[in-house]
């Protein structure tokens, strides 16, 4: 299974929002790299709230994707 990372600007700041579509969490940084490194320590932090998902979801990596403008 693969998760998604989907990017892309805030129009009202200057940070880059990623969003994992598939869990449904979101993060933010100011370049890609830190952006989603944030989204990848976000959506491990909330699977450990759900055992069972966690099993499932577990050491997948989270792909990237740009948001089309």
């Amino acid at each position: 299974m693969k998760l998604t990372a989907i990017n892309y600007a805030d129009s009202e700041t200057e940070w880059l929002v990623a969003e994992c579509p598939e869990i449904g969490t979101a993060s933010q940084g100011h370049t890609e790299e830190e952006a989603l490194a944030n989204l990848q320590e976000a959506t491990d932090l909330y699977l450990e709230s759900f055992p069972q998902t966690l099993k499932m979801w577990s050491g997948c990596p989270i792909t990237l994707r740009t948001k089309p403008s």
